[in-house]
């Protein structure tokens, strides 16, 4: 559910997970479209969306290995030949020379366990997520490194 302020507007967290799911229509993944907003001081720092590395076929031209196999999701991420929405953010954040440290993630999914230890070391302050996702260690990496994790509901739908 969206709450509007006195003026009609969303609020900032609302603001920035319908971004992140705009930024998921872009996905090119059969199973799950993600979408990932990293944040500071109220502005946009990058954007990912998950699918296949630069220059690849991407899943929705070649197929699901994963699909294939019947993989469960949050099992056997190295079957995948797409990179995660939240690593794609903090990648595109790297190519560009922009600081990620002291940031908050918006993703319209609970991180990975993989996509979590890159948020630890991009200095990742704060991650804000809308679906949860089947990870326990991811929950727990947060918890040791001591980054804040808070759950969202809007009323904006992934696909």
């Amino acid at each position: 559910m969206v709450t509007l302020t006195r003026q009609g507007r969303p609020s900032l967290d609302e603001y920035f997970m319908e971004i992140a799911t705009v930024v998921s229509k872009r996905s090119t993944c059969l199973r799950e479209h993600v979408g990932a907003v990293l944040v500071r001081d109220k502005h946009i720092l990058s954007t990912g969306y998950n699918g296949a590395p630069a220059g690849l076929p991407h899943c929705e031209d070649v197929g699901c290995l994963r699909e294939l196999l019947k993989v469960p999701s949050g099992e056997r991420h190295e079957l995948c030949r797409g990179v995660h929405a939240e690593a794609n953010a903090i990648l595109q954040a790297a190519l560009h020379g922009v600081s990620t440290e002291n940031s908050t993630m918006y993703c319209t999914h609970q991180p990975c366990s993989m996509c979590t230890k890159m948020a630890i070391n991009a200095k990742v302050k704060e991650i804000v997520y809308r679906v949860a996702y089947p990870d326990e260690l991811s929950m727990q990496l947060l918890k040791d490194a001591e980054i804040r994790i808070r759950r969202i509901e809007t009323n904006q739908q992934t696909q």
